[in-house]
């Protein structure tokens, strides 16, 4: 059997879904093709959108919030329609080619494309469409999709108000890398970081975005009183990797001016921490001393992580993660039996998925 899975590097996780996806088909000796659809249209319009994305999520959040919003109106998606329709013909020839059994998609442009194709009678493949949030957008809405799978039962409902027969509706989760659910040794983890198994470890997860906030993040939770350990992953930011590096090495930095924003990452953070000494005992002691001496222990007791392919195995040694909420992240904390402490969503799907795990509590 021949699966080809359309994606796209735009937005968080869609590429990451697709690959786990291949990962599970693999074992069944499917032959697997996973395909970038808009880098493989066009380079330099991918790199147009992503970094328009990145652009707007960072440092305009209130008009990429009208955007969102705007495109989820019926009227707005027919004209949406229209453009995806120009570019999705350059797909049909590698379509044609690779001669798949079914297409599955996992980013919105790519089912847009796809089904545009379909639905001109260019091509006659079933297609699964895999929604990587926990809320439904009109963008990924298309009459010549055969199948979404979903990641909660309550999305079927909404989906029928935007005009998805039930019976086309999967609530069969996100996918995720197999690794979030094959457990790690968590005292042979630490003890290769040279860090304590006997005392909480929180785990800061920073993703593409972000350095300001992630860094008072940092600052102000090493003030903490409580004896626990930070692994931070900064991914590919070199700029937020240099920042905490910094830090660590004692370079001064301006104060921070989120005093809203600290005071409630530290509230949720003590909390955590608090409950997990009550089951700890003394294990979670409170630390004595000036605040640069508890800052200098938690400084200490710090690792920081550039890039990795192992999330997993820091997910399932950490006590508490302090993270955006991507879908994917969001679906592998949970796969990890990981508290969150949730910060500054993206407004849109990234809000929505915030509001699916507090209501899941």
């Amino acid at each position: 059997m021949k699966v080809i899975i359309l994606s796209a590097t735009t937005g968080g996780g869609h590429m990451s879904a697709a690959n786990a996806i291949k990962n599970y088909l693999s074992d069944f000796a499917y032959e697997v093709l996973v395909l970038d659809t808009i880098e493989y249209i066009n380079p330099i319009l991918n790199k147009t959108i992503t970094e328009g994305y990145e652009y707007l999520a960072k440092k305009r959040p209130n008009i990429y919030k009208v955007m969102y919003e705007t495109a989820n109106r019926e009227k707005i998606m027919k004209a949406i329609t229209k453009v995806n329709s120009l570019i999705s013909k350059k797909l049909a020839p590698l379509i044609d080619e690779y001669n798949p059994d079914v297409i599955i998609t996992t980013h919105p442009f790519s089912t847009e494309m796809v089904s545009r194709l379909k639905g001109s009678g260019k091509i006659n493949i079933p297609i699964v469409c895999i929604m990587t949030d926990y809320a439904p957008h009109r963008t990924w809405i298309n009459s010549s999709v055969d199948a979404y799978v979903v990641a909660n039962d309550d999305m079927i409902q909404s989906m029928y108000d935007m005009g998805v027969p039930y019976w086309k509706v999967y609530p069969y989760g996100i996918p995720i890398s197999e690794g979030f659910y094959a457990k790690k040794d968590k005292a042979i983890v630490l003890k290769e970081m040279g860090l304590n198994p006997g005392i909480p470890t929180i785990l800061i997860m920073a993703g593409s975005f972000g350095v300001k906030n992630i860094l008072e993040i940092y600052k102000e939770i090493i003030e903490i009183p409580l004896s626990f350990q930070i692994i931070v992953i900064t991914g590919r930011n070199e700029q937020l990797y240099d920042s905490i590096e910094k830090v660590i090495n004692g370079e001064k930095s301006k104060e921070s001016s989120f005093e809203i924003f600290r005071k409630f990452i530290c509230a949720v953070t003590s909390k955590i921490l608090k409950t997990h000494d009550s089951v700890r005992n003394e294990k979670n002691r409170k630390i004595s001393g000036s605040i640069k001496e508890i800052k200098d222990v938690h400084k200490a007791n710090t690792r920081v992580i550039y890039f990795t392919k192992e999330v997993n195995k820091y997910m399932q040694t950490a006590d508490l993660i302090i993270t955006k909420p991507g879908g994917l992240t969001v679906t592998e904390a949970l796969a990890c039996n990981l508290p969150m402490a949730i910060f500054d969503a993206i407004p849109g799907q990234e809000d929505e998925n915030a509001n699916f795990s507090i209501d899941c509590n």
